[in-house]
């Protein structure tokens, strides 16, 4: 069930971040840049103060570009965005608090990271993750060589959330993860990471009322209405996305996923060509 205090929950992140200097620093990694585009390590100040990175990769040329931002999925290390993307976008890749580059003063633990703080929604980690996806995308909106026109938010929920909270990016391709129907889901399964929330619960049954609560603010359905922007839906099976496809906001494509980088990445980058107005994309070798 949605809370009552739902918009309040995430006003009240917003107005946190709103009194803290964005002090972006921009630091050129010579062995990841290439003739075709320089790469930088990005630093931004986050809630709470907590310094964060993100690669960030700029094509040669006159811009301003479009955007490519993935936001990450659960994991402690963020790969650099493909060298074909870093051709024709800007290109970014978020390492949220706790991931490696990211990770002082607080390095997260995997498993762990899924449950930490969970029995409180104010301090809960993800809380200030989403703050951190919030952050990056602030920081592309006053950026000088981004077409603030043709941003796009590629991950999973932490991109839905970010989609729904900065309403002026362009497209979202969407993979649900781990927060949608996240204690249903977690009660058929025994594989980690949502065998996180069974451990927690065995060691703390006492608190799941408020375990539930936290969820709630996090669940991808009560943001779905926010996203107004053309969404591709990508499910783990034909069927899995429709509540959240009936939810979402504004127009939406559905896709099932191959399990396979070749397939799925081929129609992500045609997908994200396509919203962004960009010509065929570049692709490696290996996919052609």
């Amino acid at each position: 069930m949605k809370p009552d205090d739902f918009e309040r929950y995430w006003s009240q992140v917003d107005q946190e971040l709103a009194q803290v200097e964005l002090a972006p620093e921009r630091t050129e990694l010579p062995l990841r840049s290439t003739p075709e585009g320089k790469v930088y390590g990005l630093r931004l100040t986050s809630l709470g103060g907590y310094r964060i990175f993100a690669y960030f990769g700029i094509p040669e040329g006159a811009g301003p570009f479009p955007v490519i931002y993935r936001l990450p999925h659960y994991g402690s290390v963020v790969h650099i965005p493909p060298y074909e993307e870093r051709c024709q976008y800007i290109s970014v890749a978020l390492c949220h608090r706790g991931q490696r580059l990211s990770d002082q003063p607080f390095a997260a633990s995997y498993p762990g990271l899924l449950t930490h703080g969970i029995e409180s929604q104010d301090g809960y980690i993800y809380r200030s993750i989403a703050a951190d996806g919030l952050r990056v995308m602030d920081y592309l909106l006053t950026c000088k060589e981004v077409d603030s026109r043709r941003i796009s938010v590629v991950g999973g929920d932490l991109a839905l959330w970010t989609a729904a909270l900065r309403p002026q990016a362009a497209a979202l391709f969407y993979s649900p993860s781990l927060f949608y129907r996240a204690l249903e889901r977690a009660q058929v399964t025994q594989h980690y990471p949502l065998e996180e929330y069974n451990d927690y619960l065995r060691s703390f049954p006492q608190i799941r009322e408020q375990v539930v609560r936290t969820l709630a603010y996090f669940d991808p359905l009560h943001f779905a209405p926010q996203v107004q922007m053309p969404t591709m839906l990508m499910e783990e099976s034909p069927g899995a996305g429709d509540e959240l496809a009936d939810a979402l906001g504004g127009p939406v494509e559905r896709y099932t996923s191959h399990h396979s980088s070749y397939r799925d990445g081929v129609s992500q980058a045609n997908w994200l060509a396509g919203q962004l107005q960009m010509p065929a994309p570049l692709l490696p070798q290996h996919w052609q």
